[in-house]
C-alpha cells in the first residue's frame, strides 16, 4: 500500500532527517573544537609527551571518569590531554598537590565537573539540533560551517559563566575557610543538614517527567536559595534530597525553617523533612563525612513531614534563643546510633 498524498490545504509534512553521515561530521567538528585539536596521541604516546608514566597517566585518566581504550594503538587523545597531564603533573611537583592525593583530587574534579557537562550538553545540543532541522536540504559543507559558527560563539560564553561561578565559589570558600587548616582533608565543626521530599519514590510513579523535572528544579532552585541565603552552602543534591552545611547555629535553625517555610509552598506539593547534626567532621575535597553527618542524616528520616529535627548538640546552643522553640522528644534507637537524642524545632510565634 502506497501512502496518500496530503489533502489539499494540509501543510503539515514530515522534516527532512540530517543524513548520519553529516550528523558524524557535526561531531566531529563539536569534539575537535572542545578538546583544542584532532585526536592525534595513543596512550603510550600521551605519556611520552607529557612526561609523565604510563601507568600514571592512565590512573589519572580513569581517575576523571574517562575509559580507557584496552587497545594500545588507539588514537584518541589530543594537545588538550597532553596539556592537561602536565599542569597536574605541575601542581604535584610544585607541592600544590601532594603525590599521594592527585589521584583523588582529579576523581573529585572529575565528579564535580561530569554533572555540569551534561546539562551543558543538553542546552548546547538542544541549540545545534534545532539548527540542523531548519537547515535540513541545505548544502552539508554548509550545515557545517554554521555548527562551526554557532559553536565558536556558543562555547566560549559558557566557559566564560563557567569560570566567573568558579572563581566567585572560590572566594567565597576562602572566606569561609581563613584561619582554617589548608590540607585537602581537615576536621572542622559545623552544622549538617538534610532536607528531602517526603514521598518522593511515589511521586516518580504518580509525576509525567516533565512535572517531575519541573518539582525536581523548583526544590534545589528554592533550597540554594534559603541556604546560600544565609550562609550556607550545598554539599550535594541527590535526586529529592539537599545536604547543606552551615558554620552559626543560628544560621543554621534560619536555614531549616526557612526550608520548611519557603521550599515547594504550594498545597498540592509534597512536604520537607529537615534534619541538623552538629560537631566535628571531616571535611575531603567539598564532601563531609563522619558521625555528625550520619546523625543528621538519621534525623532527617525519623522527623515527621513538615517538620525539622536537631541533635542534642545544636539544642544545647540555641537553648535559650528568643525565636525560637524546642521540644525534646524521647530518644529512638536507630541503626548505627545507639540513642538518638532528638529535639523539634520551631519558631517561637510569642517572640
Amino acid at each position: 500500500m502506497t501512502s496518500e498524498a496530503p489533502e489539499n490545504g494540509d501543510e503539515t509534512s514530515a522534516p527532512t532527517e540530517i543524513s548520519p553521515t553529516l550528523l558524524r561530521d557535526v561531531q566531529a567538528d563539536l569534539e575537535e573544537s572542545l578538546l583544542g585539536g584532532p585526536r592525534r596521541y595513543t596512550r603510550a604516546e600521551i605519556a611520552d609527551v607529557a612526561g609523565v608514566s604510563l601507568d600514571r597517566a592512565d590512573r589519572l585518566w580513569v581517575s576523571m571518569g574517562f575509559a580507557v581504550d584496552i587497545d594500545p594503538d588507539s588514537v584518541m587523545f589530543t594537545e588538550g590531554d597532553a596539556a592537561a597531564l602536565r599542569t597536574i603533573a605541575s601542581l604535584v611537583d610544585r607541592g600544590i598537590i601532594s603525590p599521594e592525593r592527585e589521584v583523588a583530587a582529579a576523581r573529585a574534579l572529575g565528579q564535580s565537573l561530569s554533572r555540569l557537562a551534561e546539562w551543558q550538553v543538553s542546552l548546547i545540543s538542544t541549540h545545534i539540533d534545532d539548527q540542523l532541522a531548519d537547515s535540513a536540504g541545505s548544502d552539508e559543507q554548509a550545515i557545517r560551517e554554521q555548527v562551526r559558527g554557532l559553536t565558536a560563539e556558543i562555547l566560549p560564553a559558557v566557559e566564560s559563566l563557567q569560570a566567573y561561578v568558579w572563581r566567585r565559589h572560590v572566594a567565597s570558600t576562602t572566606g569561609r575557610n581563613v584561619g582554617n587548616p589548608g590540607e585537602e582533608v581537615a576536621s572542622r565543626t559545623l552544622v549538617v543538614g538534610f532536607a528531602d521530599i517526603v514521598g518522593y519514590t511515589s511521586l516518580t510513579r504518580q509525576l509525567g517527567a516533565r512535572d517531575l523535572a519541573d518539582l525536581l528544579e523548583r526544590f534545589e532552585s528554592a533550597s540554594t536559595t534559603v541556604i546560600g541565603g544565609h550562609q550556607g552552602w550545598v554539599v550535594k543534591t541527590v535526586g529529592d534530597e539537599v545536604m547543606f552545611a552551615v558554620e552559626s547555629p543560628a544560621d543554621a535553625a534560619e536555614i531549616a525553617l526557612q526550608l520548611q517555610e519557603r521550599v515547594l509552598p504550594d498545597e498540592s506539593d509534597p512536604e520537607l523533612r529537615v534534619g541538623l547534626a552538629m560537631g566535628p567532621v571531616l571535611v575531603r575535597f567539598g564532601d563531609l563525612y563522619g558521625s555528625v553527618v550520619n546523625t543528621a542524616a538519621r534525623l532527617t528520616g525519623s522527623a515527621r513531614p513538615g517538620t525539622v529535627l536537631i541533635d542534642e548538640e545544636l539544642a544545647h546552643e540555641l537553648d535559650g534563643a528568643p525565636d525560637y522553640y524546642l521540644k525534646q522528644l524521647r530518644p529512638r534507637r536507630v541503626r548505627g546510633i545507639r540513642r538518638l537524642e532528638q529535639f523539634v524545632l520551631r519558631r517561637n510565634r510569642d517572640a
